[in-house]
């Protein structure tokens, strides 16, 4: 690993799930843990019930957009995150990948979104607790 452990978010258009999760992990982690996110066929913009739900908790993605998943981040990652993107995700041979099942915040409402918010919050905390426990 890295000095500082890095973590990349995948999901398919990059403008909902998985840069839900970069947000809450970069603000959790306060510059412990390096984070980036990419979509395997991004979208044009991030989801606006997304980017709502976020302002709703002081996290601002307005100078955010959906970027794709290079060669570069999968290889620097420590940690590959997949949300729903199944077989179009990168692999790479010895690569830690975890798999978190989610739903697609994608045509909901900032409402119905609030709870895909919450679970991947619960879920960043969680890892950031490993990655920060490895690394003392």
């Amino acid at each position: 690993m890295n000095d500082v452990p890095e973590v990349l978010f995948v999901c398919i258009h990059n403008a909902g799930r998985s840069q839900m999760a970069a947000a809450l992990l970069d603000h959790h982690a306060q510059g412990r843990v390096r984070v980036r996110s990419g979509g395997s066929a991004p979208g044009d913009s991030i989801n606006p019930a997304v980017a709502a739900a976020m302002a709703e908790i002081g996290l601002d993605l307005s100078k955010e957009f959906p970027k794709p998943v290079t060669d570069e981040a999968v290889r620097a990652a420590d940690v590959v995150v997949t949300m729903g993107c199944g077989d179009v995700c990168p692999i790479y041979p010895g690569k830690r990948y975890e798999d978190w099942e989610l739903n697609d915040p994608k045509g909901k409402s900032v409402e119905q979104v609030r709870p895909i918010r919450d679970e991947i919050d619960q879920r960043v905390q969680a890892l950031l607790v490993e990655l920060t426990a490895s690394a003392n």
